[in-house]
């Protein structure tokens, strides 16, 4: 929340950057950046038009040797971030397909913020480094742990054998099996050696300098094994400069200067959000996942979608001693796969913040770990600690469960222009809404949010668009046609049949001819391709692929099949397969009773009776089992309803004469 305020209080700043190709005199071209950026268009103009009749030389070159040094072996925060970066994979998905490799002894144990190997590993390692790449590859070392309370109860993730490369089994396990391989050897192997280069170039009428750099792998090291992954799109990989001395003439076909805008922080994704985490000292190698995978669960937060949007930028060319300006565009404001707090999580942590600030500072939970291991180590009473806590924890909850206003967010645009009445957006019980009229006003009128759309930045006139729908957009086949906007976006509505509008399309621009291509498209897409037992059979493209529909059963349509040409066989051989596996997974079905019993996957069964389910272990043999004990298995899972207390009528007594 506090990124995301970061973000749209933030302000970007245009400057133009310069950047000239060179040619030496041996024809060879590069690319180097003048030192200084310029404010407004027109400096930037000048400074080229001045630079039209420059002559350039090398005015100084400094060449360093320079070296590379692996990362530490991988500790639960770093693997989750890395697999981000190098694998796409999300903390939760990383933390599970590391449990199924501890748990086929593969690698050690995957909750840890020790950086440390053994001693038998280390040797492991160097033996496999020797072996594999030779001995001037090898070089034992030992790291120390940066994170802020780490107590490194257990070694760095690492393969159990260093000689095992790679592992045959599911291809995601393997992937990340290959990267703490990769990343264990490498932190063993030497530094990679490098030439580093830079070069100063002057003009000879004015007194900015350009500078290019460059580099040169000499020994590759630990680089022929691993290089670790990093957050910042913009890093520049540096390349190779060709041989020049100093005063050496440099002729310059091109200059160019773009206008470049400032940028805010960026929106975290889930791997920098752990690092963030650690840097803070919040929460433990076992709750980083849980963390995030709860707050997204939970609707605080969710995975941006925004493609960006489209932002014009100049450019000026300098080339055959003319200077052009041309008009160019860029994509900014992506969010895509970045995590961006919902308007109930905004809520919500504006509503802790101001009730329970000493919770929800940033010390509080490094703090508590400071005293854990106090208590651990037997120089505080836990009693004493916890009493501490709870004298002041518990008066603030009941104090704030009395007397704290339920938050809505509410914020006020200002003043409908037709009705004169109040514009105001708020949370509601479905979701972010705008309303006109007061609160108490009787015929109040309410639209939701579309999906792009934020409490904290909405405008009035985009809030009066949205009451603009429902809007009739006439009749098409005798039925009425509307569009709108609802609780999972916008929608066409025929008759009966709502049809999603495509991502991206505004409603508003919905005409009737718009909306005619919509509904007959939903048509053709919705008419039987065949029949089976005089029952139409419908296909379609779900969110696991195609299938086809028949007597409301779903029926995933494989590979092996061409889904644009199914034919009758085809359909008629998906149905009977269907039916068939749906007969034999039943172990159990007691019709009376409205039980079913039937097999799961992994060697499981489930139970069903109405909306109760039970899953069943693969250790349960679930054709053993009785109806009685069905029954009674079934009554533990539902819950007991709670019988309403009946108020006892008062009773009004009559003193005695």
């Amino acid at each position: 929340v506090e990124r995301e305020r970061e973000i749209q209080e933030f302000k970007a700043v245009a400057s133009y950057s310069v950047t000239a190709e060179f040619t030496n005199s041996a024809g060879k071209s590069f690319k180097a950046k003048l030192s200084k950026n310029f404010n407004t268009q027109k400096e930037a103009e000048d400074f080229l038009n001045q630079s039209i009749s420059s002559q350039y030389k090398v005015s100084d070159i400094e060449t360093k040797p320079a070296k590379k040094s692996p990362a530490a072996p991988f500790t639960t925060s770093t693997l989750q971030q890395e697999a981000a970066r190098k694998l796409y994979l999300p903390v939760g998905i990383t933390m599970q397909l590391a449990q199924r490799l501890y748990e086929a002894g593969l690698i050690t144990y995957m909750r840890t913020d020790s950086v440390n190997l053994s001693q038998e590993a280390m040797s492991a390692a160097q033996a496999e480094i020797v072996k594999s790449y030779g001995e001037k590859y090898a070089k034992p070392r030992s790291f120390v742990t940066k994170a802020k309370g780490a107590q490194e109860a257990h070694e760095a993730i690492r393969p159990t054998d260093m000689s095992r490369h790679t592992v045959n089994i599911d291809r995601d396990q393997a992937r990340l099996y290959d990267l703490i391989w990769k990343r264990t050897l490498a932190s063993q192997m030497s530094d990679a050696e490098l030439e580093r280069t830079g070069v100063k170039i002057q003009a000879n009428n004015h007194n900015e300098l350009y500078a290019a750099s460059g580099e040169v792998l000499l020994f590759d090291g630990f680089l022929k094994v691993y290089l670790e992954g990093n957050d910042d799109d913009e890093e520049e990989q540096e390349g190779m400069l060709p041989a020049m001395k100093v005063n050496e003439s440099l002729q310059c076909p091109s200059i160019v200067a773009t206008e470049r805008y400032s940028r805010p922080a960026p929106r975290y994704t889930e791997a920098s959000l752990v690092k963030k985490l650690e840097e803070l000292g919040i929460g433990r190698p076992s709750t980083y996942a849980p963390t995030i995978s709860t707050i997204i669960n939970r609707n605080y937060i969710e995975k941006g979608n925004l493609e960006g949007q489209e932002r014009p930028y100049m450019q000026l060319v300098l080339k055959s001693g003319a200077v052009t300006a041309q008009q160019l565009k860029e994509n900014t404001g992506s969010d895509k796969g970045k995590l961006v707090p919902t308007d109930v999580g905004t809520i919500v942590t504006d509503f802790l913040v101001k009730n329970f600030g000493n919770i929800l500072d940033y010390n509080f939970t490094a703090k508590v770990e400071q005293d854990f291991d106090e208590i651990a180590e037997g120089n505080t009473n836990w009693q004493t600690m916890m009493n501490e806590f709870y004298n002041t924890f518990h008066p603030n909850v009941t104090e704030v469960e009395a007397n704290a206003e339920r938050e809505s967010g509410e914020r006020i645009l200002g003043i409908d222009p037709q009705s004169g009445r109040q514009v105001s957006v708020r949370l509601g019980k479905f979701g972010p809404m705008a309303q006109i009229g007061e609160a108490d006003a009787e015929d109040k009128k309410f639209a939701s949010l579309k999906s792009d759309q934020n409490i904290s930045t909405i405008t009035l006139e985009e809030a009066l668009n949205l009451f603009l729908l429902p809007k009739i957009l006439g009749q098409y086949k005798n039925e009425e046609v509307e569009v709108s906007n609802g609780r999972f976006g916008p929608y066409v509505r025929f008759g009966n049949t709502f049809i999603s509008l495509p991502k991206g399309e505004d409603p508003l621009d919905v005409n009737l001819e718009r909306a005619q291509e919509l509904i007959d498209q939903k048509l053709q897409a919705d008419a039987p391709i065949a029949t089976y037992e005089n029952m139409p059979v419908q296909k379609g493209v779900g969110r696991f692929g195609p299938f086809i529909k028949w007597n409301g059963l779903f029926i995933n349509v494989s590979k092996k099949y061409n889904f644009d040409r199914l034919s009758q066989s085809d359909v008629q051989e998906l149905i009977q397969d269907k039916l068939q596996k749906d007969i034999d997974k039943v172990i159990h079905h007691w019709k009376e009773e409205g039980i079913l019993v039937e097999k799961a996957r992994w060697g499981r069964s489930i139970i069903t009776q109405g909306k109760i389910k039970i899953e069943l272990g693969k250790e349960v043999d679930a054709s053993k089992l009785s109806l009685e004990q069905v029954k009674e298995l079934i009554e533990k899972k539902t819950p007991t309803k709670k019988a309403t207390a009946k108020k006892a009528a008062s009773k009004s007594t009559t003193k005695k004469k």
